[in-house]
Formats: C-alpha cells, structure tokens, sequence
C-alpha cells in the first residue's frame, strides 16, 4: 500500500513514516520543512528516512496549504490512504502568529480533505489534540466530552478541523479517524516541548522556567506507544454502517484520545529527568501561561476497545530512552 504522510519531518511524522516503511508500505512524505524549530533537526530526520528506508520512501518539500503545488507533486502517485500529521504547533506561538495557524491547520486541512475525496482513499488518519478540550475540569477527558470553548488559537484551529473532517465524512463517506495526541515525548522530539527545553537547560547548567509553580499534570504518552497507536488505527477504518462512533458520528468518523492514561505531576517528571541526567535543575518558577491548561488526562477506553491501543511506556523507562538519544544525537 502506497500512504501519504504529511508532516513528515516532523516529531511524529517521521516515525510514523518510518514503522510504516518497516512493515513494506511505500510511503510519500510531504513537509514544508517551516523554521518554526531546528530546520536542521527536520532534515536529519529526513536523511535518517532516505538511509534506512531508499527506495520506499519519496520526500516532496511543499506546503499543503498550496493545493496547485501538492496536486503537482502528486499527480503520478497512487495514494491509497492518508496519515495527516502536518499542522502549525504549539499554544503559545499562536498568541503571537496566528496567519500560520489559519494557514496550515485550516486552509492546509481543507486541501488534505479534497485530496482525500479526490483519490477516494481507503482512510484519512488525522492529528487533533488534547488542546480542544479547553479549561474542562473533569477527568479523565472523553471523547464524549463538550469541546467548545478552546482557550488557544491552535485549539480552536484543531476542533475546526475535527468539525470539517465531520462534514467531508458525511458528504462523501470518506473514513476518517481523528487523534486528540496527548503530550507526547521521545527520541527525535520537538525542541519547543517541555521535554527537549528541561534537557537542554539542565545539561547546560540553566534554569529551567517550571510554569503555574509546577501545579500542573501531564499524559506523558512515549512516542513508540503513540506510533503503534497510529498504524493500528490506519489499518482499521471505521465502517460506514449508521451506527454511532466514538465522538457520536454516524458517519463513518471516529475520534479517539490517545495517551498514557496516566498523568504524571510535573514535578515528579522533573525529578525523573533529574535522575536520568545525573543532574539538579535549577528551577524558575513561573506563572501561568495564557492559554495553558493545568491537567491533562486522556480516558483511552474508545481506542483501547476498538483498536486494542495499550500504551506501555512509563516516563520511569521512557525518559532515560530520551535522554540517551539526546545525548547521542549531540555527540
């Protein structure tokens, strides 16, 4: 099977990219390659693609928000499902950008959708987030949840998409299935998440800035847990039969949580670092941040039941594997 995975260079993108290359599908990546972080970092992960994979893997560098240059790219290949994982991330960085946000995550999710009604793929796998859960206070969240008041530009952008993938669902009975990613970490991770920057500080002998006075809970979820989680939803596209799916379409839509199910204090992660680098951090305290949330907590029990998702990585064992690949990748 030929997918398409966007966001290829990305955190998630790549490996995804990559099990599925491991298991003998070709894959066509596409990915802007922005310079909203490392560019540097994006291309290696590339190159680490091409290495291990060759002929199996293709790289267009494009937007996916420019309809005219993906239909270029792609007009000779047979795509036969879809892996969209590309968008703008981050909360805070919507408080400063926001045209990027409309751009990729509204105007680039639209195009992914038409692509997908154009080539009738077998199934449309997408990214959404824990964001659009907003200020919830009940846990764990629920797919069933309300999800109507995003407290951030990025969520509300990732809750438009999850309504528009709806609406092509039920016009065009295209499969698609919904993500809501929760915090997820890991070997090749993004230097802008919490994860990356406590590493890069401690080691460096900075202080890290610990926000809401370190009030705060994560679903710390490992980025192999994660994958596995991806390729198993891929190769399960829900029926289209009437019958109501998780998120209460009768489309043929699903949304899932995908996460831990476990929330970790941020401190109690901040001592596991400590651990694992042989280091103190000197923590500055901070207060909270606009449009950030105090506790996440992904209830995992639609996925769990449908797609048989069993994450098995706790940060005790996860955070070592990432401080190892970080100092290696450095080295």
């Amino acid at each position: 099977m030929t997918i398409l995975v966007t966001g290829v260079a990305g955190f998630i993108g790549m490996q995804v990219a990559d099990r599925l290359l491991a298991q003998g599908h070709a894959v066509v990546g596409i990915d802007n390659m922005n310079d909203y972080y490392s560019v540097s970092l994006k291309r290696d992960r590339i190159a680490a693609l091409q290495a291990a994979h060759g002929g199996l893997f293709t790289f267009h560098e494009l937007d996916f928000a420019d309809m005219d240059a993906m239909r270029a790219a792609l007009h000779d290949q047979i795509i036969e499902s879809i892996v969209h994982l590309g968008a703008q991330a981050g909360v805070r960085y919507s408080l400063i950008n926001p045209d990027a946000y409309v751009r990729a995550n509204l105007v680039g999710h639209v195009n992914i959708l038409e692509l997908a009604r154009e080539r009738r793929v077998r199934h449309l796998v997408y990214a959404s987030s824990s964001s659009v859960y907003g200020g919830n206070d009940i846990l764990p969240f629920r797919v069933e949840d309300r999800a109507d008041h995003p407290i951030s530009l990025y969520a509300a952008t990732k809750r438009a998409d999850e309504l528009m993938s709806e609406t092509y669902a039920h016009l065009f009975r295209i499969p698609m299935t919904g993500l809501r990613f929760f915090t997820v970490y890991g070997p090749w991770g993004r230097p802008d998440m919490a994860m990356w920057i406590f590493t890069s500080k401690i080691l460096a002998g900075q202080p890290i800035p610990v926000f809401n006075h370190g009030r705060m809970q994560r679903d710390f979820t490992y980025i192999d847990d994660i994958v596995t989680g991806v390729v198993a939803c891929l190769e399960r596209p829900p029926a289209d039969d009437g019958a109501a799916k998780p998120g209460g379409s009768r489309a043929p839509h699903r949304l899932y949580n995908i996460g831990n199910n476990r929330p970790e204090e941020l401190m109690h992660l901040i001592a596991v670092l400590e651990d694992a680098l042989g280091r103190k951090a000197d923590i500055d305290f901070q207060p909270m941040q606009p449009g950030d949330v105090h506790s996440t907590y992904a209830d995992i029990s639609a996925i769990a039941q449908d797609i048989g998702f069993a994450p098995a990585t706790a940060i005790e064992s996860g955070v070592p594997r990432f401080v190892d690949w970080y100092r290696s990748y450095h080295d």
